[in-house]
């Protein structure tokens, strides 16, 4: 899963590759973009790493 992160003027553009959609833990959805888990980045803010925890998902 590739994920990328920029800033732009005022927004935070993430992009995220999207996977063959897969049952999530609990079965109720299926993921097609996750982290799985929190991210860190190389992105800063006020000279702070921004951390990314993304699930993309649809409905079964």
């Amino acid at each position: 899963m590739a994920i990328t992160v920029k800033i732009e003027g005022k927004k935070l553009i993430i992009t995220a590759d999207l996977e063959t959609p897969t049952p999530s833990a609990s079965g109720k959805t299926l993921v097609v973009a996750s982290t799985r888990g929190n991210m860190k980045t190389d992105v800063l803010v006020e000279g702070k790493p921004v951390t990314i925890g993304l699930n993309a998902y649809i409905a079964k």
